[in-house]
C-alpha cells in the first residue's frame, strides 16, 4: 500500500506541474505593479501629456514566448528603464485593429515597438535580427534593454 500512495502523490504533483504550464497561464506575469502597463488609448494620451516615449508590446494569453518575455519585465534594470516610458501592452487577439497598425514585418508575437511621445513609430529601433525584427530575446533582457536605452535617448 505505501507504494500506491507514493505513486498517487507523485502523479498528483506531476499533474499540478502540468497545470502550471497550461495555456491559460501562458500569457505570463508582466509585473503590472512595477511596470504600470496602460491600455493603448490611455497610454498614447499619457505619452503626449507627459512628453514621454512609448514602449508598446503586443502579446497573447496563449503564447509561450510571450510568457517567457513577460519575465524580463521583472528584471530590476528593465523596471528602472520602464520609468522613462509610457508602457503599453496590447493583447493581439483582442485588439486586431491596433495590431494591424503596428505590423511592418508581420503580426507575430510578442513584438515590441518604440514610439515618440506623439505616437509616431520609430521602425529603426529593432532587435538585432534579419527576420522578426521586433521580437527581442525572450530569456535575456540585454536586447530589450539596449533598445530601451536607444529609444530613451532618441525619442521624446
Amino acid at each position: 500500500m505505501p507504494n500506491v500512495r507514493r505513486t498517487v502523490a507523485v502523479l498528483a504533483l506531476a499533474a499540478v506541474a502540468l497545470l502550471d504550464r497550461s495555456p491559460a497561464r501562458a500569457g505570463g506575469d508582466w509585473n503590472d505593479a512595477a511596470i504600470g502597463w496602460k491600455p493603448y488609448a490611455d497610454g498614447v494620451a499619457a505619452a503626449a501629456k507627459e512628453k514621454k516615449p512609448v514602449c508598446l508590446v503586443f502579446y497573447t494569453e496563449w503564447c509561450p514566448h510571450c510568457a517567457n518575455y513577460s519575465k524580463l519585465f521583472h528584471d530590476p534594470r528593465v523596471v528602472e528603464q520602464a520609468k522613462k516610458f509610457v508602457m503599453i501592452r496590447v493583447d493581439n487577439d483582442k485588439d486586431k485593429e491596433t495590431s494591424g497598425k503596428y505590423a511592418p514585418d508581420g503580426q507575430y508575437i510578442p513584438r515590441t515597438f518604440f514610439l515618440s511621445s506623439a505616437g509616431e513609430l520609430d521602425a529603426s529601433i529593432q532587435a538585432p535580427k534579419d527576420k522578426y525584427k521586433y521580437f527581442y530575446d525572450e530569456r535575456d533582457p540585454a536586447q530589450v534593454l539596449a533598445a530601451m536605452d536607444t529609444a530613451a535617448k532618441k525619442l521624446h
